[in-house]
């Protein structure tokens, strides 16, 4: 199970991963494999999610969908 700040990091890096800080809670993303480390051109690196971390996020999307 993902704490409040791990999933809240899960999601800043599929919308702004360009301005993700070095955060402590992406060291448990990379570990359960929800985000993975991009090298760019020029050696920068950015986080990126993958695939099982996408995934989880269409699912908790689907689950806390307001009922019309």
């Amino acid at each position: 199970m993902l704490s409040a700040h791990e999933f809240a990091t899960l999601m800043l890096v599929k919308d702004s991963a360009d301005q993700i800080a070095d955060r402590k809670e992406l060291k448990t993303l990379l570990e359960r494999q929800l985000v993975a480390i991009e090298r760019l051109a020029g050696g920068a690196v950015r986080p990126r999610v993958t695939h099982d971390g996408d995934s989880l996020l269409r699912s908790f999307a689907r689950i806390h969908r307001p009922a019309r």
